[in-house]
């Protein structure tokens, strides 16, 4: 049974060192030290490298303050009174006489030369909203490093949800959701969205992340917010605020970004004037990525040196509308419309009637980045019959311009956002 013993392979014991002023030794100046010192330096080690040279890297931290900086060979008794050594020369006499001394000494000592003779590894570590992720996987420290990235992604992104069980402070974001297709979320937005205990979300927001949500997350449809006397918007105003003020952490999904005809700033007011501080995230907006999935470049070398983007939710000719249009006819450059489905014909008569070529090639995406996503071209004279016979519908992205020729077509799909209508 002994000599059975003998050739178990017992696994490693995980434990997290502090080492907040504790005397730490460091052999080696070169690459692995680099790598190293930092996360050494992060843990408030007091630490002392040994090596001759140094790389310039090390050579600015020691010039820097964060650690001292012996300019000799490893020396007998150097490891005296240190907690954790870390063995990294490029000589393995030296290598060895300091994992010997770290044996005497009851050190715990990583050998990045052999670690078969190490008394400690270090394990792939990464770091994602105070949570320390440390993965060893024994003699494979690739695999190692692909748990470590997998799992610190997966906290970042949201999809890995682990939500926190001590107290934490609530909070309100404004999190632009993208033009729909959920992998065109931020990962900032998508990781707020997995601590939210509210998520007031837009019809036309990233749907497909709501069936992701914890199934105790409320999730409000903006759109079904019972009016009463309020507006639309007040009605949703009102329930960021009464979330917010029951202590609870809200996130207000938008679809594009959220102050991008989104209405954001009008919900960023009205939580100030209730004295509740909000995060606002910033999403890709659909005036740019919509063009894009389609294989529309927004500008061009030669061919456009600029892009506006106009709301097309109220006609040329209303009273209402603050749009310039003479001037917009005179652009040269490209001519983004959101919201403008229904009013194209008229927007379009308005350009043309301010001397636009009736020409002007121009493509409709519909529901851009989604599965369903389409693509209709037309020029400023036929665009009126052409929504009509096409049986075009919102959401869609308008592109009017000479760049609506330049692309190569379409280049992917993913989804519709609510700046799009």
């Amino acid at each position: 049974m002994a000599e059975h013993a003998e050739h178990v392979e017992h696994p490693a014991y995980p434990v997290g060192l502090r080492l907040s002023g504790r005397r730490v030794v460091v052999f080696g100046g070169g690459q692995v030290a680099q790598r190293r010192l930092p996360t050494l330096i992060a843990s408030g080690a007091d630490i002392t490298l040994v090596s001759p040279s140094a790389t310039p890297s090390v050579e600015a931290m020691a010039e820097a303050g964060e650690i001292t900086w012996v300019r000799r060979r490893y020396q007998d008794g150097d490891i005296a009174d240190a907690w954790y050594a870390l063995v990294a020369t490029s000589d393995p006499v030296a290598n060895a006489a300091a994992s010997a001394e770290a044996e005497r000494t009851k050190t715990w000592c990583v050998r990045s030369d052999d670690a078969e003779a190490a008394t400690a590894w270090t394990p792939a570590t990464g770091r994602s909203e105070g949570v320390t992720v440390a993965v060893l996987t024994g003699h494979d420290p690739r695999r190692s490093a692909a748990v470590r990235d997998a799992i610190v992604e997966g906290l970042r992104d949201g999809s890995i949800s682990a939500p926190q069980h001590r107290s934490r402070a609530p909070f309100v974001a404004l999190v632009g959701g993208g033009p729909g297709d959920p992998d065109l979320i931020t990962v900032r937005g998508r990781r707020l969205l997995a601590e939210a205990d509210v998520v007031i979300a837009d019809r036309l927001g990233p749907r497909d992340l709501l069936n992701e949500l914890p199934p105790h997350v409320e999730v409000i449809d903006a759109a079904k917010i019972p009016y009463g006397r309020f507006m639309a918007q007040e009605a949703i105003n009102n329930a960021l605020v009464e979330h917010a003020k029951a202590g609870r952490s809200v996130v207000r999904l938008k679809g594009g970004d959220p102050f991008v005809f989104g209405r954001g700033m009008e919900e960023a007011q009205a939580l100030a004037a209730e004295g509740i501080a909000c995060t606002v995230v910033p999403g890709i907006s659909s005036s740019i990525s919509v063009p894009g999935a389609a294989g529309i470049p927004v500008t061009h070398r030669g061919v456009a040196h600029e892009f506006t983007v106009v709301s097309g939710h109220v006609a040329p000719d209303d009273p209402r509308s603050l749009v310039d249009w003479a001037a917009m006819a005179k652009l040269t450059g490209t001519l983004v419309v959101l919201m403008g489905v229904d009013k194209i014909g008229k927007i379009a008569e308005a350009l043309v009637a301010h001397g636009k070529d009736p020409g002007t090639p121009l493509a409709l995406i519909q529901e851009g980045t989604t599965a369903a996503q389409r693509r209709v071209d037309a020029t400023l004279a036929t665009v009126a019959e052409t929504v009509v016979a096409q049986e075009v519908r919102p959401p869609a992205v308008i592109v009017i311009g000479d760049v609506v020729g330049e692309g190569p077509g379409k280049l992917a799909t993913g989804a519709s956002d609510s700046n799009q209508g």
